[in-house]
């Protein structure tokens, strides 16, 4: 077996409205169905049929748990492929109002991290013009602090 590509993510989410408000009017994802008989939304970039799916939990269920732990640290979203996109992106979401947590050069990537409602860190991306992918160097060098 070969995995081809990463196909959808689930995210359980305390409240579904809110978690909607964020993914498709903070991030621009589409909502494309609400499955029936069941608290969920699913999302498309335009992709594939979707690439996200949330499933409303609850307000009891248990928060993230902070520090180091097992489980998803983050997912990534290419936003764009220019340091412009990125700035629009960040202007966007410093608009929302929304929690930035990190910024990184990762010499192949510039990237915000920001965190959704539930607090699931989603890194907001853009493939650096120019740069190897297939360097190993590159993609693993230190990271340095984003200048955009």
């Amino acid at each position: 077996m070969t995995v081809k590509e990463l196909g959808h993510l689930v995210l359980y989410v305390r409240d579904l409205t809110r978690s909607e408000a964020f993914y498709r009017d903070v991030l621009g994802w589409h909502e494309i169905a609400r499955p029936a008989g069941m608290p969920a939304a699913a999302f498309s970039s335009g992709r594939t049929h979707h690439e996200l799916l949330l499933i409303e939990v609850g307000s009891d269920a248990q928060p993230i748990p902070a520090g180091r732990r097992v489980g998803l640290y983050h997912f990534g979203l290419k936003v764009g492929d220019t340091d412009d996109e990125l700035r629009d992106a960040l202007a966007r979401i410093q608009d929302a109002g929304v929690q930035i947590v990190g910024t990184s050069d990762h010499t192949v990537t510039h990237s915000l991290y920001v965190l959704d409602p539930d607090g699931n860190e989603v890194e907001l991306y853009i493939d650096v013009p120019g740069q190897n992918w297939d360097d190993p160097a590159a993609v693993l060098a230190p990271v340095k602090p984003l200048r955009i």
